[in-house]
């Protein structure tokens, strides 16, 4: 595979990671709490996806309704778990261990329900596109395009709306933003409604390149972190940098490391970050 390819496919996967991890990003930045399950959500929209698609649903329909779903789930959770804990004001510690519990909650679920195969959209076969003399696959092109409308989505919301200046008031300081009128739970319960969408975009993006199977989300849940932690925590625009980063540099090893050590490649990043700018490429806020 020529370089070329390899860092069109990084860009690919840079995409579907930057939506997931701007989703762990805001969660952090706004509810302080570092979530494990996020991959397992990810997986998740990935299955209500391809359950829409394999009953004649269309593709882009479907890929609406595992959002639906997804946020769904989210939003049970916030009430079930989340409020719970932070009317109990839990421990970041606490919370870090309900969040891996709770992920493999949702991935045993999808082996219960779904099991252990890996499954495959309801898709045509499309013949790849030749651009500037490099093959690209027509679903990599359709995942950039896809990511690129949802994070064009998401700065107009950030900076455009009201309930974008609330998040980004309740991100600086959650007690001076109550005291000064604004409705919090509304904002967290925006919160859940924005990451489950993005989330749920990118784990049916992922299953657009490759097989929908349990543990999908979770192997991207360390590039997330590794992006999330690269760009600066709590910063969206930073986790979309640090996930293209990490995608093309991912994709980029291959041919010296081999496939099997992409994520090791991810945790290097991650930790070279901690330990020389533990602050990440830019400042950590919304």
């Amino acid at each position: 595979m020529t370089p070329e390819q390899l860092i069109v496919n990084g860009i690919a996967l840079g995409s579907i990671i930057a939506l997931a991890a701007v989703g762990l990003t805001l969660t952090y930045g706004i509810l302080r709490l570092s979530n494990f399950a996020h991959g397992d959500f990810m997986s998740l929209g990935a299955y209500l996806t391809w359950l829409a698609n394999i009953n004649g649903v269309n593709i882009w329909l479907s890929m609406m309704l595992g959002a639906v779903g997804t946020v769904g789930a989210m939003l049970l959770t916030e009430r079930l778990v989340w409020r719970q804990m932070r009317n109990r004001r839990a421990s970041a510690t606490t919370l870090i261990i309900l969040s891996i519990g709770l992920a493999l909650f949702i991935r045993n679920g999808i082996i219960l329900i779904w099991g252990t195969n890996n499954y495959s959209y309801d898709l045509p076969v499309i013949e790849a596109i030749d651009i500037f003399g490099v093959k690209i696959a027509y679903y990599r092109i359709i995942v950039v395009a896809l990511a690129l409308v949802a994070i064009a989505a998401l700065h107009f919301l950030l900076q455009n709306t009201k309930i974008g200046k609330a998040m980004r008031a309740v991100a600086d300081n959650i007690d001076l933003a109550r005291v000064s009128g604004i409705n919090v739970e509304r904002v967290v319960t925006w919160t859940w409604v924005i990451t489950g969408t993005l989330t749920a975009l990118g784990g049916s993006m992922y299953g657009l390149i490759t097989a929908v199977r349990p543990n999908m989300g979770w192997f991207l849940i360390l590039p997330m972190f590794a992006s999330v932690i690269l760009g600066g925590i709590g910063n969206p625009y930073g986790a979309i940098v640090g996930a293209l980063v990490i995608g093309v540099a991912q994709e980029v090893s291959v041919p010296w490391l081999g496939s099997e050590y992409k994520i090791g490649v991810a945790l290097l990043m991650m930790v070279l970050v901690l330990l020389f700018r533990p602050q990440g490429l830019f400042k950590g806020t919304i």
